[in-house]
């Protein structure tokens, strides 16, 4: 027996969360931006080595969705390790910045106007 599994993970992701199934919070859609706290709080418990990947590839700002490919996890169990490092302060999530759409950007319809024409 390996103890692998197709993907060559020796430990299976319900394990990594801890039996856990749903993160504890709503905070991290797909495309949800997280960045690790810099510096690290100080009295923060030791990290598991997948809360440490992360921190490490969320040193710059970093999509949810792109989060979990780097990871080669599925996303929910990206999202209950990620709540494990927002409650103890090493990360910080931004929700994405919503576009109104009631109001057009009229300058920008007037040049893509401008640029139709001339074609």
């Amino acid at each position: 027996m390996g103890g692998g599994d197709s993907a060559g993970r020796l430990v299976r992701p319900f394990a990594l969360t801890g039996g856990r199934t749903r993160p504890s919070r709503a905070d991290f859609t797909l495309i949800a931006t997280v960045t690790a706290v810099d510096p690290q709080p100080a009295a923060a418990a030791r990290c598991q080595p997948e809360h440490t990947r992360i921190l490490r590839l969320c040193a710059e700002p970093v999509a949810v969705a792109e989060l979990a490919a780097r990871l080669d996890l599925p996303v929910s169990v990206v999202a209950i390790l990620l709540c494990d490092l927002l409650e103890a302060g090493r990360i910080t999530v931004r929700p994405p910045r919503l576009v109104s759409r009631t109001t057009p950007d009229l300058d920008l319809l007037k040049k893509v106007r401008d640029g139709l024409g001339r074609l």
